[in-house]
């Protein structure tokens, strides 16, 4: 797998200030506004995503001028990080790159909870993010396949619904998480 661009690395770099101070604060905001989405879901308050990155509301409010631009910037970052990870992970054995893959897209899946009910479906953020996820991912699915170490049975689609379906329920730990992901996982896996 090669590296290529994604629909939605576009979105990140247009987004993303040129100047290496204002780039430091948008990195730092993305960040702080990742964790507070986690810890507390979409109503996440605005100046604690600030005082988190070190900046005054002023400058969130420059880089992301509303609530919503603010959860398409972080939505779109970390679905460009989930891409990345795919290229990084081509090199590995097939069902080893699919697991690893699916491992992060599981780990996104907490902050697509967090902003999924503020982007609607036929957003061009959604849309984009969507297609890159894709591109990235289901090349890695496909190799497991012809490797014969995954199902042929399903696509890439029905993987990542059952992987989003499994995640989308609250777990004790992270690594309750993985263990339910694994035994998930273990019914994709062919010759079982």
């Amino acid at each position: 797998m090669t590296a290529q661009p994604f629909p939605v690395s576009e979105i990140v770099a247009a987004q993303r200030p040129s100047r290496k101070d204002a780039a430091r604060n948008f990195d730092a905001l993305l960040a702080a506004a990742r964790e507070a989405f986690a810890e507390h879901g979409a109503e996440a308050s605005l100046e604690d995503i600030a005082r988190r990155a070190g900046v005054g509301i002023g400058t969130l409010y420059r880089n992301f001028p509303t609530r919503r631009a603010l959860f398409e910037s972080v939505y779109a970052d970390e679905v460009n990080a989930l891409c990345r990870s795919a290229v990084e992970f081509a090199d590995r054995e097939p069902w080893e790159a699919l697991t690893a893959w699916l491992d992060r897209f599981a780990g996104y899946m907490v902050t697509k909870r967090a902003v999924r009910e503020a982007l609607e479906d036929e957003s061009e953020i959604f849309q984009a993010c969507r297609g890159s996820m894709y591109a990235a991912g289901g090349p890695l699915f496909e190799r497991a396949q012809q490797a014969g170490v995954a199902r042929t049975d399903m696509d890439f689609g029905d993987l990542l619904r059952l992987v989003a379906g499994v995640t989308a329920t609250a777990f004790t730990d992270d690594a309750q998480r993985d263990r339910v992901l694994a035994i998930a996982l273990d019914g994709v896996r062919a010759g079982r």
